[in-house]
């Protein structure tokens, strides 16, 4: 596996290790695609970490966020019903319930009945929860930002584009795994 300098972060194998342990186990390994899809995959990963610490700062969770993030897209008054919240998601209306409770509980939320039809629970952001919204909205832009800096507009432009066909890709292959894993269990 070369020389115990040249393991990658945490004694995680660098690409180059891996791939080669890959061909010497797999020779039909494409050690292109193979380099492609493992740095997408490190980079997802160690920007989940990024980001989830960058949210911890704030004194919110990933879980959070997602909730938050999912209210700010439906647009203003930033409102959804639970269910639509738990499919978006990919939850489980248990977990998200809890999920709510512990977030209107933290003032990131408020639950309310519909005012058009009582039966109907409506969850809505808060003032504080917009404004953490916004805070992690501005760390992760300098995150993002600085992860992006030797890339210039044209790279950009074009890495969003490739990165853009390749989620296509899956999405259509794949059109029933929104992000999470419970169609697997």
């Amino acid at each position: 596996m070369g020389d115990p300098g040249s393991t990658g972060i945490g004694g995680e194998p660098t690409l180059e290790e891996q791939i080669a342990a890959y061909q010497r186990e797999f020779q039909d390994l494409d050690p292109q695609v193979e380099q492609i899809v493992s740095a997408l995959s490190r980079l997802n990963r160690r920007m989940n970490v990024a980001y989830g610490r960058q949210t911890a700062a704030l004194g919110i969770s990933s879980a959070d966020w997602e909730v938050l993030k999912a209210l700010v897209l439906s647009g203003a008054p930033y409102r959804m019903g639970p269910s639509d919240l738990a499919k978006r998601l990919g939850l489980t209306p248990a977990a998200m319930t809890y999920r709510i409770d512990r977030m209107v509980a933290e003032g990131l939320v408020t639950r309310k009945r519909d005012e058009t039809n009582r039966v109907r629970v409506i969850v809505e952001l808060t003032t504080e929860g917009r404004e953490k919204w916004l805070e992690a909205m501005r760390l992760a832009t300098v995150f993002e930002e600085d992860l992006l800096q030797d890339l210039s507009a044209d790279d950009r432009t074009a890495l969003g584009d490739v990165l853009t066909r390749l989620l296509r890709r899956v999405e259509h292959a794949q059109p029933d795994a929104g992000g999470r894993l419970t169609d697997l269990h």
